[in-house]
């Protein structure tokens, strides 16, 4: 930073021009292939509505180190290419003057990305209008300035990024050990006092009613994948497990807790905590994968008809309650995004996020 603040007083104390990109650098939109033109490996990487390759060419149109922006689809995403690519016609590709370091202009687009996203007509395909592009401001400091700016960032996306593999290794770590445990404290038998029930036997299992809900409101509505909106009512006010009765997510378990209501596509557990602990019985629902009960194709279902009649071990109480204190904790440290390792990870994009941003900021002239 210190090389930084020098190059600024000596070169723009007094601050630096905002300039709008369509007025300094020449947005141009790539050109459409077809899919069966393309391979699975090959020399030159294709975007069309994507961050992801679509496949390969054989041929490129736009050469390394050249800034990109998604206009359908994966609309408001931004690239940068570091070797040459073939861009298809869902691209605005941008070709910098020599007093516009095409790196710093990518940086630069990166801390307008949440404005690009907003400017994004949602329809059946999200689109994002060239005119919105164009109207962006950037600030526009001389290139040494511009070329430190890129070194440091550069510097410290390499070091983000290896520190966020490294805890995104532990946590994948992690997450195999909870699942081994969980598997082991889960796997159970008759000879340590367990009881063969039926789910029916030891709990009530019946379906949300839900069908509206709204944008804000003072109490949850739960869905088949967690809080799915608000409404102004509550039906239910005790802990229970709910499972996604029919959908891609058939047979997901998650908790809902507080004040709420819950959706007509979700089933509702309630178990008899004489018998039944309710933190034991959603690890033991959860390891059960109960997706692979799901019956029809298009539209998988599970109903509560099926749930009533499932087996399952209990053991005493006592031994629920200890299974769950260790399953607690390893819960935590995977899961909870307050304490556990996603909040890790989550601090370091923040950080860097901040970095970038500060280090874009500049004092405005006419």
């Amino acid at each position: 930073m210190t090389n930084l603040d020098r190059l600024i007083s000596e070169l723009c104390p007094d601050g630096v021009k905002f300039v709008k990109l369509g007025e300094i650098a020449t947005i141009s939109r790539g050109v459409r292939v077809i899919k069966s033109q393309l391979s699975e490996n090959g020399e030159y990487p294709v975007y069309q509505n994507s961050m992801t390759p679509l496949g390969y060419y054989k041929e490129s149109n736009y050469q390394a180190n050249t800034v990109f922006v998604i206009s359908a689809g994966a609309s408001g995403e931004i690239g940068y290419s570091t070797v040459d690519f073939w861009a298809a016609d869902d691209c605005f590709i941008f070709d910098c003057p020599e007093y516009l370091q095409s790196r710093f202009l990518y940086y630069a687009l990166l801390c307008q990305q949440n404005y690009l996203f907003s400017k994004v007509r949602r329809a059946s395909v999200p689109r994002l209008s060239r005119i919105v592009v164009e109207q962006i401001r950037i600030p526009l400091p001389p290139l040494q300035i511009q070329n430190e700016i890129v070194r440091i960032l550069d510097n410290f996306t390499e070091l983000t990024a290896e520190l966020t593999a490294e805890l995104t290794a532990e946590l994948e770590a992690r997450k195999k050990q909870y699942e081994f445990y969980r598997e082991q404290l889960l796997t159970l038998d008759e000879r340590g006092g367990a009881k063969l029930l039926t789910l029916g036997e030891i709990a009530k299992i019946n379906s949300g009613k839900n069908n509206q809900r709204k944008d804000s409101g003072q109490y949850k509505i739960y869905g088949s994948t967690g809080i799915i909106g608000y409404s102004d009512t509550f039906v239910y006010e005790n802990d229970t497990i709910l499972v996604a009765r029919v959908g891609a997510n058939c047979g997901y378990v998650h908790l809902a807790t507080g004040s709420y209501d819950v959706s007509d596509n979700t089933l509702i557990i309630e178990p008899n905590e004489d018998i039944y602990n309710l933190k034991f019985a959603y690890y033991q629902l959860t390891n059960m994968n109960l997706n692979q009960y799901a019956k029809g194709g298009g539209q998988p279902l599970i109903t509560a008809g099926q749930l009533k009649v499932f087996h399952v071990l209990i053991p005493p109480l006592e031994e629920q309650a200890r299974i769950v204190s260790i399953l607690d904790r390893f819960d935590a440290l995977t899961t909870d995004i307050k304490n556990g390792l996603p909040a890790e990870i989550a601090t370091r994009q923040k950080q860097y996020e901040y970095y970038r941003d500060k280090l874009l900021t500049f004092k405005e002239i006419s």
